[in-house]
C-alpha cells in the first residue's frame, strides 16, 4: 500500500469535484481541470474531502495508487491557487519579451527564437531577462518552463543560458595557458 495514497485531500472553499464514471473534474475559483482515472483505483468524496482508494491489490494498482492521489491533490492546488516556475536569462545580449501570445528570445543566436505560448499558460517578462510561467496545470506549467530552458541551456564555463530560479550551475575550470 502507498503511504501517500491513503493521505485524504482536503479541498480548500470554492473548490467543487465531479466524478462521472473514470473521469475526475475539478472546479475551482481559478479553473477546470479533468482527468481520466486508471483502472484499479476508486475515488470518493466525502463532503469536502477526496479519499483514493486502491480497489485490486495487484502490482499496476499498487503503482497507480499514490500516483493518482498525487495527481488529484496538484488538480486541486491548481485550480485553487495555481502554480508558477520561474527562470533566468544569464548572457551578454540575453533578454526575453512577450507580444501577441508569443515569447521572442534573443539567446545569441543569428536570429531571435520565438516560442508559442500554448492555451491556459501565462507568461510574463521582468527586466528582460526573469520569466514567470504560471497556470493551474503542474504538468503544463513545467512542460513548458522545460522547453523554453531547452532553447539556451546554460552551459558550464561561463554560465550563459537559461535557468531555473535557485538552479546551481557547476562551473567547470576553463584551459589554462602555462608553460611546460
Amino acid at each position: 500500500m502507498s503511504r501517500i495514497g491513503k493521505k485524504p485531500i482536503e479541498c480548500p472553499a470554492g473548490v467543487k469535484v465531479h466524478l462521472d464514471n473514470s473521469v475526475v473534474t475539478i472546479n475551482g475559483p481559478k479553473g477546470a481541470l479533468s482527468r481520466a482515472l486508471p483502472t484499479g483505483v476508486e475515488v470518493t468524496v466525502d463532503g469536502g474531502t477526496i479519499v483514493v482508494k486502491n480497489a485490486a491489490h495487484e502490482r499496476k494498482e499498487n503503482a497507480y495508487h499514490g500516483l493518482v492521489r498525487t495527481l488529484l491533490d496538484n488538480m486541486v492546488t491548481g485550480v485553487s491557487k495555481g502554480f508558477e516556475k520561474g527562470l533566468e536569462i544569464s548572457g551578454v545580449g540575453y533578454r526575453a519579451e512577450v507580444k501577441e501570445g508569443v515569447v521572442k528570445l534573443l539567446l545569441g543566436y543569428s536570429n531571435p527564437v520565438e516560442y508559442v505560448i500554448p492555451q491556459g499558460i501565462d507568461i510574463k517578462v521582468d527586466k528582460q531577462v526573469n520569466i514567470m510561467i504560471g497556470g493551474i496545470d503542474k504538468e503544463l506549467v513545467g512542460r513548458v518552463a522545460a522547453e523554453i530552458r531547452s532553447l539556451k541551456k546554460p552551459e558550464p564555463y561561463k554560465g550563459k543560458g537559461i535557468k531555473y530560479v535557485g538552479e546551481k550551475i557547476t562551473r567547470k575550470v576553463g584551459k589554462s595557458v602555462g608553460a611546460k
